[in-house]
This record gives C-alpha cells, structure tokens and sequence, in this order.
C-alpha cells in the first residue's frame, strides 16, 4: 500500500478523530450463505465525545465494537486509531495499540474474584510496565473520582452490582486509553443503579477527554450522550 493510501481520509483530517472507521465491511459465512453485517460503514467519534449505538439485536453492535477495538479486522476498508490506520499492522501491533488505547467494559464485569477492587484496577496498569505503588497511588484515585473510596479493600463478591461495574470502569480507563467501548455496560442493572453508573461513565468522559462509543438498549441513557447512531442495512446511520 502507497503512502498516500496509508493517509487519514481527506473528510476526517481537519480535526482528528480518536476513532475513524472508514469503508468498513465485515461478512461472516454461515453454512452456504454470506451474511453482509458491516457494507461500507464510516463512524467517526472526537475527544471528549459520547456516542450511542443503540440498535436491534443481531444487526451488528459488537462486531463494529469488536472491529473498533481491534479485537477483529474488517474484511474491508480501515479502522483509524488516533490517525493510524491499522490494517496492515501485525497482530503484536495491534494488542499494542489495542492495550495502550483502548479501554473495553462489558455487560459482565469480568473482574478477579480473588482480588480486591484496588487490586484489579492496579493489575492492568502493572502488566504495563508501572510500578506497584504508581499503579496504587492512579487506581485510588479513579475509585476514588467514581465514589468507591469506602470500598478499596472488598472483592467483587463483596461489591453490589453498581460497585463492581464501576470497579470495571476504572480498570478500563486505568492505563489512560484514547477511546471506550462499552457494551451494554448497564444492561444487568436496575434503573437506578444504572443511572449512577452511566453518571461515573459520563463524567469520566467529560473529565478525561475519551472519546467513547456505548451500545445501549436504554433510550433514557442515549439521549444524554453528544450522539446517537444506529446500524441500518450494514451502515452506519446518525439518529436525531
């Protein structure tokens, strides 16, 4: 690929997306059958800036995650991490890029249940390269920020349902990513505590300068963000 290929499209130059997906296609092969999820879909998400994915089951969400947290290649097109385009980067290359820029929350936490939550918040940091006291001293202060200064100590059986998805947050921003994926980080809570943890998600953000992509049932929850979008017939569509 040329040089001038390897350059951030001329529609995303002016200010630079954390994330630029751009011509990308993903199809999948069940049985005989091609299934087209991703035709050509562009998506672009600025520091500092929430979007919402809210769309039906089975259209694609977590592969156009998946895709934009390096965790899949697109069968065409690019996926632009801060103006680096990613197609051609080995697979060392892109746990790097994925390790050091990206931060993922999931519906289910995930967190060790050996660990305490301070501990599952300084372990990302420490498999970076930080030492055990740096990593301490910047998990205290996000569970701290995310209201969770009372809780350092206790392991995730010991947190409510709020708590340990809000342990994942911080474990999530922990090593200071560019981007957030978020995949129904909300979907196993009721009303309220959701609310106080799309709060944490939402001033984390604001504070941080992520840019952040959140899939979403939750109609009340995307109309906060800056943005909503949708998957539609393989694209990528903006929502009023």
């Amino acid at each position: 690929m040329s040089e001038a290929e390897h350059e951030l499209p001329d529609e995303a130059q002016q200010e630079i997306p954390i994330l630029y997906l751009h011509q990308v296609e993903r199809h999948y092969r069940q049985g005989d059958a091609m299934l087209d999820i991703l035709r050509g879909a562009d998506l672009a998400v600025w520091a500092g800036q929430s979007v919402a994915l809210v769309a039906p089951s089975g259209s694609g969400k977590s592969t156009l995650l998946h895709l934009a947290g390096l965790l899949e290649h697109p069968d065409q097109g690019d996926v632009y991490i801060d103006g680096q385009p990613t197609a051609d980067l080995s697979d060392g290359e892109r746990t790097r890029l994925r390790r050091e820029q990206v931060g993922f929350v999931y519906q289910s936490h995930h967190l060790l249940p050996e660990f305490s939550a301070l501990e599952n918040v300084m372990l990302p940091q420490m498999i970076r390269g930080l030492s055990r006291p740096e990593a301490r001293r910047r998990a205290s202060e996000l569970l701290m920020y995310l209201g969770l200064g009372e809780r350092f100590a206790h392991r995730p059986a010991e947190l409510s349902g709020g708590e340990q998805q809000r342990v994942a947050i911080a474990r999530a921003v922990a090593n200071a990513p560019r981007l957030l994926l978020a995949d129904e980080p909300t979907g196993n809570l009721d009303p309220q505590t959701a609310d106080h943890v799309f709060n944490a998600l939402e001033q984390l953000v604001r504070a941080s300068g992520l840019a952040a992509i959140v899939a979403t049932h939750n109609m009340e929850l995307a109309a906060r963000m800056d943005r909503r979008v949708t998957l539609r017939d393989g694209l990528v569509v903006e929502l009023e």
